[in-house]
């Protein structure tokens, strides 16, 4: 068997993971200075599983089996160790063997779990990550040869989702199971994940015993306001101040007479969250002494980070490696706290003067000033009912827990109805929306996202810039399920509706107060924020509470609506006027209140109130249960309810989702060879950092091997030429310059159509030489006439900060001027591809305009679905279009086909499960 040459040692299959139990590990190769911790590992496991992993007694390792197993060429022999601290807890190795029958490259594969640890998940975290290697190694199969009393390994095998055979020779049970990820084997590794990111969230808001680490002698300053905000909120486990500085023997630090120590090791239980308030500089030491101690998390408000430069981001990674090195999760640094109001629980770890009070509203920040006005804003609103949270992280730096995290554990949280984030970067675009995705289709993702156009990284965010226009990010994010709004208040809006009143069928609004005017502008609102509503209903100034009653029933009765608008203004009441003689004055909001609750109590249809200065009124509605939202604006309801339209509109969507379709006339591997010879070539240009631009025939090459036709374009330097060129294609054809500043320009002149003969062909070729430059210049080329129809243009982009998308708009002015662009993330469905063409304000165009026959809408959406699989499946790719794209009454012609390539990086969103690491 022919063997590859070794590699060097893979740093990037180092990675850490989250395990069933929600602590972490990390897993990397094995490599020879690894000779002594092999051998404590061996020492360390019971004598059955060394039996079971080697079929016979094993009591120890020989110096040749150390030698074995320590060296590997990371090709034909892989080993990799799940590592915490610093030794081992499990190994897994493959080993190549001869091919299958059918010729396919297959190794043998074995584990080895330390007995305590088994039961975390480890074996099968470590079959993503060594199935994983073999993959990019070249191995599609995996043998296995197990006891039948090894029941729990047999188990991981086969829980994790591949084609398998099992076979049962000589008393030994072998499993044979293919490496390429299925549809189940994905789907049991994001299971997996979910369970335990989810699992290591709750740990960090759920724990039994607080140790504070960093309280002062005297009051004031972080450690003390977190320790204060705790007792008060009445945190039902247990608390510890910890200062090195306390003098020796001091057990108790007053007023608030909480037990105190020198430092976490001196306490005598376990410690579940430590809240870690010490400068910089002195955080090493508290991270070792809280890991040997066996603190399950960390929340880090110091600074001193990443937002304080080069040294700060050091030190930003080297905190993470350290804490994840004890197998601890780290909310920071430079974090603002985290918040759980659950009665079971009622923890307050953050430095918020005025907490929101219990709701069932989850929030997540990168922003300590956005986390204060959220939490401030949530408590003073007028209606503060509604605006109850449930949990609340303000993550700061967002080092390892990110907003992904809160995510999964959100997803099942059953004290959770509404998730609110604010944003300023995404670590891992393709995994945040497709959590979002799975997340919003049980419960609303309300997003704010900040620093949207300084097309820069915040600072303490080591994260992948972004080139992509905001207006962009949010339409990818609304893809996704989330709905995406501009600013914290309009989050917060947004929010308190969709947590308390239900989602609307449509955009039709009824619309019913006792202000004409203020009825006016309310439906003006509507109106723009792209709601159908109905004229309004004015009740007088006369209305009473009941009028509202009987009006607001009636509506919600109404089959012409879907959500109501109610706006009320203060009334007087004069017992000179008989209409106005049994008014209710202003102190009697609470009877406007009920009657509103009794006409919305049991509906179907959502509910919102615009008032102007009825005082009490908002705190009268939000009362539970079943609570109305109130607006001081009509304006702001508006939105509010266009944005539960959109979503509403989504979920329906969401629940027949569309599907990536199967060609069978691709050739993948025919692509995947021409994209690494063409990447070879650029070899130089990725040295320089500098993708490579194909040159077109090859780019329509490649592009061929997914059923993209581009239409032929010959050379055309002189006449002559272009006379063989047109006689080879056929008549009519097409003259045009190639030249990157005409590229794409007939309105500058550099092109010529429907040339029907030689004669007129000459004569165009002279002309474009003499008006705009010599041939060498123009690089003019003959290409044969497309059948007429709409020009568009179709790209493809992977951006770092939000992965690959998809572009769809016209030629020229509407998609270059305007911006009429609309975008999918990358795969695309073809509901997607569908929903993209008619995405754009030109759409009209492509369907029968002002009497014009309509285009093969049909074909297009093949064409952008193709180009999607085809960028999808070649992380090499950096950006494909197709301009123009002629859309004809029957089929599609590509006329130029531009293509960027690069070495891939790595796709780990796609692999094996994996921590961030920055």
């Amino acid at each position: 068997m022919a063997t590859p040459s070794a590699h060097e040692y893979p740093t990037h299959w180092e990675a850490d993971v989250v395990l069933r139990d929600g602590g972490t590990a990390q897993v990397r190769p094995i490599v020879p200075d690894d000779a002594d911790r092999l051998v404590a590992f061996f020492d360390r496991v019971s004598d059955e599983s060394k039996y079971l992993r080697f079929f016979a007694p094993h009591p120890r390792l020989s110096a040749k089996d150390v030698h074995r197993f320590t060296h590997h060429d990371y090709v034909d022999r892989v080993g990799l160790a799940a590592v915490v601290g610093d030794a081992f807890i499990a190994t897994v190795r493959y080993d190549r063997i001869e091919p299958a029958a059918d010729g396919a490259p297959q190794a043998e594969v074995a584990f080895l779990v330390q007995d305590d640890q088994q039961g975390r998940g480890v074996a099968s975290a470590l079959l993503e990550h060594i199935a994983a290697c073999a993959r990019e190694r070249g191995v599609r199969r995996f043998v296995a040869d197990v006891l039948p009393a090894n029941s729990r390994m047999m188990k991981v095998f086969t829980d994790a989702g591949y084609t398998q055979k099992r076979s049962f020779e000589d008393g030994v049970v072998r499993l044979e199971f293919e490496l390429e990820p299925t549809e189940r084997s994905l789907a049991v590794m994001h299971g997996r994940e979910q369970r335990a990111e989810a699992r290591s969230v709750q740990r960090l808001l759920a724990p039994r015993s607080v140790a504070v680490i960093g309280v002062g002698r005297r009051p004031g300053g972080v450690g003390r306001t977190v320790l204060a905000n705790l007792l008060a909120a009445g945190f039902t486990g247990r608390l510890y101040a910890v200062n090195h500085a306390y003098p020796a023997g001091q057990d108790r630090i007053g007023p608030e007479d909480v037990p105190a120590r020198r430092s976490v090791r001196d306490i005598e239980e376990p410690v579940d969250l430590a809240v870690v308030a010490v400068p910089a500089a002195r955080v090493p030491d508290v991270v070792d002494d809280c890991g040997e101690q066996g603190v399950q998390g960390l929340v880090v408000l110091s600074s001193g980070y990443a937002e304080a430069g080069a040294a700060g981001r050091a030190r930003q990674r080297e905190l993470v490696r350290q804490a994840r090195g004890h197998g601890m999760r780290v909310i920071g640094p430079n974090a603002f706290g985290v918040l759980n109001t659950a009665p079971p629980v009622r923890l307050n770890a953050t430095l918020a003067p005025e907490p929101a009070g219990t709701g069932r509203v989850g929030v997540f920040t990168q922003s300590g000033a956005i986390g204060i006005a959220l939490l401030s804003g949530l408590h003073r609103r007028p209606g503060a009912a509604l605006a109850g949270v449930s949990t609340f992280v303000s993550a700061g730096n967002r080092a390892d827990v990110s907003g992904n995290d809160l995510l999964q554990y959100w997803h099942d949280d059953g004290a959770t109805d509404v998730v609110l984030m604010y944003l300023e970067s995404l670590g891992n675009p393709r995994k945040f929306t497709r959590l979002a995705r799975r997340t919003s289709a049980v419960k609303p993702v309300v997003v704010v996202k900040g620093a949207r156009h300084s097309a820069s990284t915040p600072p303490g965010h080591a994260v992948p810039g972004t080139s992509v226009p905001a207006d962009t990010v949010g339409a990818l994010l609304r893809q996704a399920g989330v709905v995406a709004v501009d600013t914290v208040t309009e989050l917060v809006d947004t929010g308190l509706l969709l947590a308390a009143q239900p989602l609307p069928a449509g955009p039709r609004v009824a619309i019913v107060g006792n202000s004409d005017s203020l009825g006016l502008l309310a439906y003006d609102a509507c109106r723009a924020a792209g709601l159908r509503p109905l004229p309004p209903r004015d009740l007088t100034a006369a209305a009473a509470p009941e009028d509202f009653r009987a009006a607001v029933a009636g509506a919600l009765a109404s089959d012409g609506c879907d959500a109501v608008l109610v706006t009320a203004i203060p009334w007087v009441a004069d017992p000179d006027v008989p209409a106005l003689a049994a008014v209710p004055g202003p102190q009697d909001a609470g009877a406007l209140a009920d009657a509103l609750r009794t006409a919305a109590a049991g509906a179907t249809k959502p509910v919102a109130v615009v008032h102007l200065e009825i005082e009490g009124l908002p705190d009268a509605l939000a009362a539970p249960p079943d609570g109305i939202p109130t607006y001081p604006a009509g304006e702001r309801a508006a939105r509010a309810l266009a944005q539960a339209v959109r979503y509403a509109q989504w979920r329906r969507r969401a629940a027949e989702p569309g599907r990536v379709p199967e060609y069978d006339d691709l050739d993948p591997a025919g692509a995947a060879a021409d994209i690494a010879g063409l990447v070879g070539a650029g070899a130089p240009a990725h040295a320089e950092g500098m993708p490579l631009d194909v040159p077109e025939q090859a780019a329509a090459r490649v592009l061929g091997r997914y059923g993209i036709t581009v239409l032929p374009a010959l050379p055309a330097p002189d006449p002559d030429a272009a006379a063989a060129a047109a006689a080879r294609l056929g008549y009519p054809v097409a003259l045009k310059t190639t030249a990157v500043h005409l590229r794409h320009r007939p309105d500058l002149g550099g092109v010529r159509l429907d040339l029907a003969g030689e004669e007129q062909l000459r004569l165009a070729h002279a002309e474009l030489t003499g008006t705009l430059g010599n041939a060498a210049e123009l690089q003019p080329v003959v290409q044969a006439m497309a059948p007429r129809g709409v020009d568009t243009v179709v790209r493809a982009t992977v951006d770092p900060g939000v992965g690959a998308v998809l572009s769809f708009g016209l030629s020229g002015a509407p998609s270059e001027l305007l911006g009429d662009l609309a975008h999918r993330l990358v795969p695309a469905t073809d509901r997607d591809a569908a929903g993209l063409i008619r995405a754009i304000r030109g759409a009209p165009l492509l369907f029968g305009w002002r009497g014009a026959q309509p285009v093969d809408t049909a074909a297009l959406e093949e064409l952008l679905l193709r180009l999607s699989i085809f960028v999808d499946e070649h992380p090499e790719v950096v950006s494909a279009e197709l301009s123009p794209v002629v859309v004809a009454p029957h089929g599609v012609s590509v006329l130029s086909a531009a293509l960027r390539l690069a070495p891939p990086p790595p796709r780990i969103d796609l692999g094996a499960r994996r921590m961030p690491s920055y």
